[in-house]
């Protein structure tokens, strides 16, 4: 903590924070939240720090909009682009040399604000080693400790203006224009798992070949710095690389990282982890490790989506399509714009009522099967079986539909 900083009111309202919202701030550089908090506090008219403790005791939603202005996401595509250019030049390239032909390639972007850090990473794979590529070798993770980053991140839904720094044959070959904007592919889309994480207090996901974290240390002081850095040295495989951005320098008290190309801020591993570092990640971790629930929903996509001879679609709770199947995707002569759109005016969407579906299931949770549902073409009538299941996130909060179609 900057103790030249420290204010006991101030101290407070980031334990009520922390104990009742589940939002662990403390890590964070005094001099930095302060700024924010203030900022918020201004818009609203509050002095003083008990004035807005009171005022987030009684209004249940403020927090969130406070949120909103500790977590400034501001990153682009392919922020920093000479960073970028080398990464697909010298160290994509070694990453996939140094696997086996099968062997699966894993990506954390650690502070993934909205998501397009992990998208770009993709997209100089898809590039290079091909869309088929990416669906059957590469595992991406993409946390955040903001869950309205993490919202957009998963949309994957973006604005005219956030796409100025995306080529125009990047833009046409990996991206579909909507109403909205642009939309990710989604064989991209499908590679990547999102969720929440604290980088100062979770287990860090392990086996990492590729750990992003591009201007967000910088928001945190020296103390927790060191911590996450210790974190992301155990993150890594021995062969890994840390990409961090412009805006940050590793000053640690030992060399646990060693420079690859100090201008562009890529490292590899370089002293290895002492005793009390690897008590200090399960000391400090107040959470169980990341990597369960993520292998875990891993696994789901892996299998369900992309092997499954049977047609299979996801829903979110809003109705919309999030994804579908090879074999849904032909059955149901599906495209890339009906990604993202409501479910009920697809094709599959006719065959039920996915709003009271939706609706039921929320509340019992319990799988339901509709039996011998006509499905008529202008060529031939034919009769499914449809399995619904319900999608947990790893919180175990609801968070969409499993639809399976079975002919008959």
């Amino acid at each position: 903590m900057e103790q030249s900083e420290a204010n006991p009111e101030f101290e407070a309202l980031l334990l009520y924070l922390k104990q009742n919202q589940g939002y662990d701030l403390t890590g964070y550089k005094r001099s930095t939240l302060t700024r924010r908090f203030q900022h918020r506090m201004s818009s609203l008219n509050i002095e003083g720090y008990q004035s807005y403790l009171a005022y987030l005791q009684t209004h249940t939603e403020e927090h969130l909009s406070l949120l909103d202005d500790v977590f400034i996401n501001v990153t682009s595509f392919f922020r920093d682009r000479a960073a970028w250019d080398y990464l697909a030049a010298e160290i994509l390239p070694k990453i996939v040399a140094n696997k086996l032909p099968d062997e699966q390639i894993r990506i954390w972007s650690a502070g993934c604000a909205a998501g397009q850090e992990i998208y770009s990473v993709l997209i100089l794979l898809a590039e290079k080693f091909g869309l088929d590529f990416c669906r059957k070798r590469v595992q991406c993770y993409a946390t955040d400790a903001d869950e309205a980053a993490l919202k957009q991140a998963r949309q994957a839904n973006y604005s005219e203006l956030q796409m100025t720094s995306i080529p125009a044959d990047l833009l046409e070959k990996y991206f579909v224009k909507s109403e909205t904007g642009y939309s990710i592919h989604p064989l991209l889309r499908q590679s990547i798992i999102f969720g929440r994480h604290n980088l100062a207090k979770d287990a860090p996901i392990s086996k990492i070949d590729l750990l992003l974290c591009r201007n967000v240390l910088i928001y945190f002081n020296a103390e927790t710095q060191a911590s996450i850095l210790v974190r992301f040295h155990f993150a890594l495989k021995t062969t890994g690389f840390l990409f961090l951005g412009q805006a940050e320098t590793l000053v640690n008290r030992r060399q646990i990282f060693s420079p690859i190309n100090l201008k562009h801020r890529i490292y590899k591993k370089g002293l290895k982890l002492e005793i009390e570092d690897h008590l200090s990640i399960h000391s400090k971790s107040h959470r169980k490790p990341s990597l369960q629930p993520f292998t875990v929903q891993s696994h789901f996509w892996r299998t369900a989506f992309e092997t499954n001879p049977v047609a299979q679609c996801a829903i979110d709770l809003e109705g919309c399509l999030v994804s579908a199947n090879e074999q849904a995707t032909l059955l149901f002569g599906l495209t890339l714009n009906d990604w993202n759109h409501p479910f009920h005016q697809l094709e599959p969407g006719k065959l039920l009522d996915s709003e009271a579906l939706i609706s039921k299931l929320n509340h019992c949770h319990q799988p339901q099967i509709l039996k011998h549902i006509e499905w008529n073409t202008p060529n031939q009538t034919r009769y499914f079986d449809i399995a619904i299941a319900p999608v947990f996130s790893f919180r175990q909060k609801m968070i969409g539909l499993l639809l399976t179609f079975v002919d008959q």
